[in-house]
């Protein structure tokens, strides 16, 4: 017989613990920590045999979708930009190495063209192949004042959070046969501009219009590559205490009135990355606690 959870109630529900992290935030600091399908993603073959590339996938949404990559059968390159983030990268690969497949470290700043390259380089060097290319990496920071946002965080975030997507798509699709897939990240912000998140908010909204463009482009020359993002609502991530305001009451204000848990943003990227969506291009599916997104 079927058990089903509470969406309200399935997770933790703020107010949490005070806490306060340095950029970019670690896992092991999080209270309460964050669930990315550790013990509960069941994999059903969906992935079996793809090369698969995470950038962000040290930790939060990144990780989940790294461990349920890897247990839909898939070989996962673990992309990370800050060397504080290699234990956080290791515990990923853990669990992609239990699930019986081949992970990939890779420290790289994908602001830079020829960082990206190397990313697609040492992937076809090791993997021979690249099959779904999820781009989720991101960086946030939240200011009140217009005047509070430095030139420098705006590039920062910008170079970040779409210029590393176009990177990557370019260096990465001439490797790409039909049949593979593109992932961004886009967020609710896309849709509901959080106030305090300028620079994201505009970039996220960025990534959704470079997501259907590219759809449309690689359609129309018929190379069988799908392009397609997830918006997610609020997440709890390490990005969260290390770089948001009253971190403790994150995600109250959602209609589930609590943050997601990464474990349950992963399955949107499994459903895009598998032959289950082949008739989706250019698409955004809204992962947002009952957030409308239209």
């Amino acid at each position: 017989m079927a058990t089903f959870s509470n969406p309200h109630t399935k997770y933790a529900i703020p107010p949490f613990p005070k806490q306060r992290q340095e950029i970019p935030g670690q896992e092991s600091r999080m209270k309460p920590s964050a669930d990315h399908g550790e013990e509960s993603y069941k994999g059903t073959g969906k992935l079996k045999g793809a090369k698969a590339i995470i950038t962000g996938a040290d930790s939060g949404i990144g990780k989940a979708i790294a461990i349920a990559f890897a247990r839909e059968g898939a070989d996962v390159a673990i992309c990370y930009g800050y060397p504080s983030e290699e234990a956080d990268a290791l515990e990923t690969a853990h669990w992609v190495n239990e699930a019986g497949q081949q992970s990939l470290l890779i420290q790289a700043d994908i602001r830079k063209e020829e960082d990206c390259q190397k990313i697609i380089d040492t992937i076809i060097d090791e993997f021979g192949q690249i099959d779904i290319l999820v781009n989720n990496a991101a960086f946030q920071m939240a200011h009140e004042k217009l005047s509070d946002v430095s030139s420098e965080e705006w590039d920062r975030t910008f170079s970040t959070n779409i210029r590393s997507i176009f990177y990557l798509c370019k260096a990465a699709e001439p490797w790409m046969k039909p049949g593979s897939s593109i992932i961004n990240t886009a967020s609710v912000n896309s849709y509901h501009p959080n106030a305090v998140l300028l620079a994201y908010a505009a970039s996220k909204g960025a990534i959704q219009n470079f997501t259907a463009n590219l759809a449309q482009m690689l359609l129309e020359q018929d190379k069988g590559i799908r392009v397609n993002a997830v918006a997610p609502g609020p997440v709890w991530t390490p990005l969260i205490p290390s770089t948001m305001p009253d971190p403790e009451n994150f995600g109250k204000e959602s209609p589930m009135k609590r943050p997601a848990q990464p474990a349950e943003i992963a399955p949107a990227f499994v459903f895009l990355a598998s032959d289950e969506s082949s008739y989706i291009a250019g698409a955004t599916i809204a992962v947002t606690g009952g957030k409308v997104a239209i």
